[in-house]
This record gives structure tokens, C-alpha cells and sequence, in this order.
């Protein structure tokens, strides 16, 4: 498949998902733009492959957001995927806990779907990067799940929305990923529960039916398959990435 004339924006660019998203849609031809608040991880990246430009922004903030699509351009495929995860028990959760959490993986997600749809002129794909802990809950992790499902709701009334558009919005929702987001997770683990690194990579592993962590490229690989040819009518979907979780 080829992308070539396509630009995508793909917040969260710097590392994990959003770094094998870029390398995955720059191989596919696409002029690709990654963002996020730590510039010199966006230029890490970008010297991987041909294609690759870093724009430096914030997407809970409404400004920043803004200026992220000036300095981008006109923009065909928009993937939200800046995200972060904390953990804790509900009880001792605080305001700035629950705040953050949902700032960044809903209120971000929101502000750059909102500002890439506005200015798409005529095809498009609107994709954001959500989890399976935006279909069921999870203990100790309630203000993710919550933004999480949230990015579920927005995604399935945004597609009914603008269904008469030729552009799709739809959810992706890995299982717990191999990536550094997931190694801290793993490190709280071991650290609060008194497990080694491996017992607590094992417990995250047997979530996935598979016993795996889930790659980013299968990520990239759906992300890939929803731009391609044929997907015109797959709108409003939350596709699940984890092995058969339910």
C-alpha cells in the first residue's frame, strides 16, 4: 500500500507506539509529522527514515494544539495517540491524579481530533490510540480507564457526526504493549508488590489469552489497514489489538 502524497500528524511521535506508527506510515510513502513535549526524542526519530519532521507541542493545550497543525500543514490522517498511565487504589487517588490523567488521554485526544477535523478539505482518517481499558475496567488504574472509555464515546459520535464525509474516525485498543509506558507500569508493580521485574511482566503478559505483550507494529499494522483501500466503511469502530482479550 502507498501513501505517498498523504501527510499524517501522529501525536506522542517520540517513543513506543507512536514511534513505530511514524517509521510504519514514512515506509508507506506518507509525509509524516510527530509531536510531543520532549523535542529531543522527536528528533531521535526523525533521523530514523525519510519523511520524518518534529513539530514540539502540548495536546492539553488548546493554543499549542493549535500552532502544532500550523507549523504541520494540511493534514490527511490524524492519529492521536499521546497518551500516559498512572496507577494507584481509587482511595488515595487525588484531584491532580484524576486531572492529569484525563488531560492528556482524553482532553488531548478531543483538542487534536477537533483541530485536524476542521481543517481536513476532503478525504481524511481520524484515529485515535485507546486501550482495552477503555472497554472494561481495571483495578487501580479507574482515572485512565475513565479517559480511555471516554475516547471510546467520543470516537463513536464523532464517526456518526460526520458519517457522510469521506472520513472515518475509529479507535484502536491494544492490550498491554511492549513499550517503555509499559516497563514503568511494570517497575510500579515490582516495586508496590514486592515482585521481581519478571513476575510482574508475567502478570501484565497473562491479561493477553496469547501470554504476550502486544508489539507495536500490530499497531501500526491497523493503523496502516484503516487508510488503506476497502475501509471506507469501517467508521465508529473500537478495534480491540490483544489477543483475544475480552
Amino acid at each position: 500500500m502507498s501513501l505517498a502524497g498523504k501527510r499524517v500528524l501522529i501525536t506522542g511521535g517520540g517513543s513506543g507506539a507512536g514511534e513505530n506508527l511514524a517509521l510504519g506510515f514514512a515506509a508507506a510513502g506518507a509525509e509524516v509529522v510527530i509531536t510531543g513535549r520532549r523535542l529531543a526524542a522527536l528528533q531521535a526519530v526523525e533521523v530514523k527514515a525519510a519523511g520524518i519532521r518534529s513539530v514540539q507541542a502540548d495536546v492539553t493545550e488548546e493554543a499549542s494544539v493549535k500552532r502544532m497543525f500550523d507549523e504541520a500543514g494540511p493534514c490527511d490522517i490524524v492519529i492521536a495517540n499521546a497518551g500516559a498511565a498512572d496507577s494507584g487504589v481509587m482511595a488515595k487517588t487525588t484531584l491532580d491524579q484524576w486531572n492529569a490523567m484525563i488531560a492528556v488521554n482524553l482532553t488531548g485526544v478531543f483538542l487534536t481530533l477537533r483541530e485536524g477535523l476542521v481543517r481536513m478539505t476532503g478525504w481524511g482518517r481520524l484515529i485515535s490510540v485507546a486501550s482495552t481499558a477503555g472497554l472494561k475496567g481495571y483495578a487501580k488504574v479507574a482515572p485512565y480507564a475513565a479517559a480511555k472509555h471516554g475516547v471510546i464515546g467520543l470516537t463513536r459520535s464523532l464517526a456518526l457526526e460526520i458519517a457522510r464525509k469521506p472520513i472515518t474516525v475509529n479507535a484502536l485498543c491494544p492490550g498491554f504493549l511492549d513499550t517503555p509506558m509499559t516497563d514503568h507500569s511494570i517497575e510500579v508493580i515490582a516495586e508496590k508488590t514486592g515482585r521481581s521485574l519478571d513476575q510482574a511482566k508475567a502478570a501484565l503478559e497473562a491479561m493477553n489469552p496469547q501470554g504476550r505483550l502486544i508489539q507495536p507494529a500490530e499497531v501500526t499494522a491497523a493503523a496502516l489497514w484503516l487508510c488503506g483501500p476497502g475501509s471506507e466503511g469501517i467508521n465508529g469502530q473500537a478495534i480491540t489489538i490483544a489477543g483475544g482479550e475480552l
